[in-house]
């Protein structure tokens, strides 16, 4: 069975960065993309980030402006999203997710961790 455990959240101050990380149980990991969503108190789920298998290729929600930056340690099973320059709007619950391909739809992710709270304060 194929869990994901997302790590790296917690509370900083406007203007500062986190890393987040999410580790997979799954020995078919370095086969699969993975990507990054995040999601706030009364809205949708929203993508941030995903990397393909290989880490090759990378594709950013609009939103993201180069404050973002996703990457891959596939002997370590793991995904890690580096944020930059965080504002109160970033606060939300980040979660990784798993796909077949390199994904900004949340619909095409199969597997998914339990989230990781951020919170920006001002």
């Amino acid at each position: 069975q194929v869990q994901l455990v997302e790590s790296g959240g917690g509370l900083v101050q406007a203007g500062g960065s986190l890393r987040l990380s999410c580790e997979a149980s799954d020995p078919t990991f370095s086969t699969h993309a993975m990507g990054w969503f995040r999601q706030a108190p009364g809205k949708e789920r929203e993508f941030v980030a995903s990397i393909s298998w290989s880490g090759g290729t990378t594709y950013y929600g609009s939103f993201v402006k180069g404050r973002c930056t996703i990457s891959r340690d596939n002997a370590k099973n793991t995904v890690y999203l580096q944020m930059n320059s965080l504002q109160p709007e970033d606060t939300a619950v980040y979660y990784c997710g798993r796909s077949t391909q390199i994904a900004g739809r949340s619909l095409d992710y199969d597997y998914w961790g339990q989230g990781t709270q951020v919170t920006v304060s001002s």
